[in-house]
């Protein structure tokens, strides 16, 4: 079928739906609701398409486009439910089991006929990690069934006047800040715990700190730290630690509000909005395993088998990040294993540079620089390593050079639900981290090419079929972790993995005396050098854009 896609943004659920119903054949366009309804109109009149599916939308469909198509709505709550925060409801009331609907279009909003629908567990995590897995994987089985029957013909979808969802129904207003609110002196840590997560990605908890007004974004606990109630305590790695009246939490982003008068009122690193003069309480790579704390980067062995464990906001990977992480993989590279993990964590592997910092950066062409440098180092090292097995574990999505990263190892294992963007031309850039290097060795030149070229999301399937992914793990979110680890062991004592290294050893000598490493990166350096610094490059519009959350804005 020739489907449209109508969405707020292409954000990872939009990308998902994309590539997976182009896996099955479906000719699928894309058509962003922010540009207008005058865009979506003219978008449905070019392409005709069959059917119009909305996986993420925030405002409503033009009148005239979903009462002459068939015009599905996918909605993050189960049949019943109606109104625009349906997942913010749900961690708020601690729901155990929550939903995803394809209703059809029509006035009145998510009171549509169902087509689809499917039950997910409301597991203990931020609210954008939840919808990114449990909910995207629910969305994505009934939006298959959705399309499935519609492409039968024969399905009548229910009315929600049906006797099963009319007892259901119930509209849930827009879950407003004063229902965010934390009172630090009242609510106790699994309380604040509940309202940081609920709003960890958008929009954000808005409080006050040092005097400036500021959401928050993320919340972790911390077992050891304590002080007065709403007292700033200390900072790791970018994040600020608060006392609640019985403990404490970290807070990894913050954003100033948009009247604040901060030139860059976007999420970034808390302690690169407040720049507090507060202790620094670094985080040991390898944690006890009773401690409870917050920490992004992690070092953990299992016999013959490291794991370099990592999860930075959003994907997002700052210079100081790039440095941290390549810290601590050398740290494990000095420990004796013969299988070495990079990931491992269920959500995001990497999207790459940190475009956010790069924005709020006094130059943000030096910034973009030295990232990248920092970039390319971490996944130079990763290249470079031949007295091991290196596994990529991808939880999560990965974009740009936090593909790159991932390519860079012997092996990558992927989630059925993970999306790939192995490409850079939506942000305007040639692109580095030895792509030209790793990507036409995976999946052949012409493969390369139309890749970075087309620039469209990639399913895990298709990154399986393509040679960009080596292995699909298929389990729910929650268990990723456990399936790497046992994997990874089966992997260290094959009586196959000695010959495997010694043959990728092997491999790197005669590609560096074909062409060094430092030719393809001296090569992408020059490229992206000239694009960082040309104040009329494209990128730094993009970049803008995408940060600031214009709408059309890409990556």
């Amino acid at each position: 079928m020739d489907i449209l896609l109508v969405a707020s943004a292409f954000n990872s659920l939009s990308q998902r739906v994309c590539a997976e119903l182009s896996d099955l054949g479906h000719r699928v366009d894309v058509v962003l609701a922010g540009q207008g309804p005058d865009a979506v109109r003219r978008a449905v009149r070019d392409r005709h398409p069959e059917l119009i599916i909305a996986p993420m939308l925030k405002t409503a469909l033009p009148t005239d486009v979903w009462q002459q198509h068939t015009c599905l709505i996918v909605h993050p709550g189960p049949p019943g439910d109606r109104g625009p925060s349906a997942l913010d409801w749900a961690i708020a009331g601690e729901a155990a089991e929550w939903g995803v609907t394809v209703l059809q279009a029509e006035a009145a909003m998510d009171a549509g006929a169902v087509w689809a629908s499917e039950t997910f567990p409301v597991t203990p995590v931020g609210k954008s990690d939840l919808y990114r897995n449990e909910a995207a994987d629910a969305a994505l089985t009934a939006v298959h069934r959705a399309v499935r029957r519609y492409a039968d013909g024969s399905y009548k979808p229910r009315p929600q006047s049906d006797p099963a969802i009319h007892g259901k129904v119930v509209w849930r207003d827009a879950f407003r800040q004063e229902r965010r609110r934390i009172d630090w002196a009242a609510d106790d840590t699994a309380t604040v715990l509940r309202k940081l997560r609920g709003a960890d990605s958008q929009p954000g908890v808005l409080d006050e700190l040092l005097g400036r007004e500021v959401f928050l974004h993320g919340g972790h606990p911390e077992d050891r730290l304590r002080g007065e109630p709403g007292e700033l305590l200390a900072t790791r790695a970018g994040a600020v630690c608060r006392a609640t009246r019985d403990g404490a939490v970290w807070i990894p982003e913050l954003r100033p509000r948009k009247n604040s008068g901060d030139r860059a009122p976007f999420r970034r690193p808390a302690t690169h909005v407040l720049d507090p003069d507060l202790p620094e309480r670094p985080a040991p790579l390898e944690l006890p395993p009773d401690r409870r704390t917050w920490t992004d980067i992690s070092y953990r062995q299992y016999g013959d088998v490291g794991f370099v464990s990592f999860s930075f906001p959003g994907g997002a990977m700052s210079t100081g990040h790039c440095r941290r992480l390549l810290a601590a993989y050398r740290y494990a590279l000095a420990r004796p294993t013969r299988v070495l993990v990079l990931g491992g964590r269920r959500d995001f592997f990497s999207n790459g540079i940190h475009l956010n910092v790069i924005e709020a950066a006094p130059d943000p062409a030096q910034e973009s620089w030295t990232n990248l440098e920092a970039m390319d180092d971490l996944v130079e090292a990763v290249l470079r390593t031949t007295d091991r097995f290196v596994v990529a574990a991808l939880g999560g999505n990965a974009a740009a050079g936090g593909a790159m990263l991932a390519l860079a190892a012997d092996e990558v294992w992927c989630r059925p639900g993970a999306v790939l963007n192995p490409h850079y031309r939506r942000m305007g850039l040639y692109g580095s981290e030895f792509w030209t290097y790793s990507l036409p060795r995976r999946v052949g030149a012409e493969t390369a090419r139309r890749l970075t070229e087309e620039a469209r999301p990639v399913s895990a399937a298709t990154a399986a079929r393509t040679g960009l992914v080596d292995r699909l793990l298929p389990v729910p979110a929650q268990g990723f972790t456990a399936e790497v680890e046992r994997l990874a062991a089966e992997l260290a004592a094959g009586p196959d993995l000695g010959r495997r290294i010694a043959a990728k050893a092997a491999a790197r000598r005669v590609h560096e005396e074909e062409r060094p490493l430092a030719e393809y990166r001296k090569d992408e350096l020059a490229r992206m050098h000239a694009l960082f610094f040309d104040p009329d490059a494209a990128y730094h519009a993009l970049r803008s854009d995408f940060v600031r959350k214009v709408p059309g804005g890409a990556r």
